[in-house]
């Protein structure tokens, strides 16, 4: 476990968990010792040891992939605690959320207000999470990219998300993606700028990098 972000009342835990190396973070009010879990990859012991000293208020699911749910129902039955994801990704997760959660919707972790943002693209109903400055971007955008799409409707889909919903927030926000290392927002918007002047093939979807696709 890293601690990947700390302030005077916040702390953002990162552990990279299952087959997949799939990201799972534990946001923590450092005033108050409430807590979320974005994600449940598997390995759920290792969780459960990283939230035993918080108050643990919500396991907050970004979407409905295999390498990011396997652990989803170890954690509800060992926290107790409510799991809250978007309806569109529901019907593909291995239970029901207990909470459904839609764009603008603000979720208190003790003194934290967490924002809900929509964005998909990389399945129906992806989330984001959004408190002070960082965002728990799921597999919404990467460093150098955005998450991986299906069909050149979806890569619209995630673009719009991208530009629309992430590239308005401030420039200084630090991103933790689902997989993979950090990344700054600005960075990113420039990087994105590269993409965007170029031509690309209507049929483009798949695995996209900014500077190279």
């Amino acid at each position: 476990m890293t601690i990947v972000a700390k302030d005077k009342s916040i702390q953002i835990e990162k552990m990279s968990l299952g087959p997949y190396e799939t990201n799972t973070y534990i946001i923590t009010c450092l005033n108050t010792k409430a807590s979320a879990v974005i994600d449940a990859p598997g390995e759920a012991e290792k969780v459960l040891e990283g939230v035993k000293e918080t108050d643990v208020k919500y396991i907050l699911m970004t979407h409905n992939h295999m390498d990011h749910t396997g652990a989803m129902a170890e954690l509800r039955s060992a926290l107790g605690v409510p799991i809250a994801a978007h309806e569109a990704d529901a019907k593909r997760m291995p239970l029901k959320p207990d909470t459904f959660l839609n764009d603008g919707d603000y979720l208190s972790v003790g003194n934290l207000k967490m924002r809900v943002i929509h964005t998909p693209g990389h399945t129906p109903g992806g989330l984001c999470f959004y408190t002070d400055k960082y965002l728990l971007a799921g597999d919404t955008i990467f460093k150098d990219g955005p998450g991986r799409t299906n069909s050149p409707a979806a890569l619209k889909q995630i673009i719009e998300s991208i530009t629309g919903n992430i590239f308005t927030l401030p420039d200084d926000t630090q991103i933790f993606p689902g997989h993979g290392d950090s990344a700054v927002l600005k960075e990113e918007k420039d990087k994105y700028g590269v993409f965007a002047s170029k031509y690309h093939d209507p049929k483009l979807c798949g695995d996209i990098v900014w500077l190279t696709s």
